[in-house]
């Protein structure tokens, strides 16, 4: 691994407790160490609790030369970071942002396991 692969754990971690342990894209709560507490205070199953574990995001891509750095990494669920990540096509992190509203607003998102959450 290399060391900005190493390093990555440490910025997920400021980036989380800087956005309240907010997703970047959905605003929805995540975890970052204890599944069991968060499956328990949102009433999920594991497996539903998992789409909300707390990743690395880095805005400009690690193998477009995204550096990992405070300014590049921020902490999205894991949801969002893997369909992000899916697209065919590339969209920049505020494009993707207002995709995830959009669809929050339809209720054609991860936000159905959160009703009384849902910011938008």
């Amino acid at each position: 691994m290399s060391n900005s692969r190493k390093s990555l754990k440490k910025l997920r971690a400021i980036a989380y407790k800087k956005q309240g342990g907010l997703c970047y894209y959905c605003k929805l709560p995540m975890w970052i160490e204890n599944p069991s507490e968060f499956t328990e205070k949102h009433n999920l199953s594991i497996s539903q609790a998992r789409l909300f574990q707390c990743t690395g995001e880095h805005l400009k891509a690690h193998c477009s030369g995204g550096a990992a750095s405070i300014k590049n990494i921020v902490a999205a669920c894991f949801y969002c970071n893997q369909h992000r990540h899916r697209r065919n096509s590339d969209l920049s992190p505020q494009e993707y942002k207002r995709l995830v509203h959009s669809r929050l607003v339809n209720g054609r998102w991860n936000s159905q396991l959160f009703p009384q959450n849902r910011l938008y």
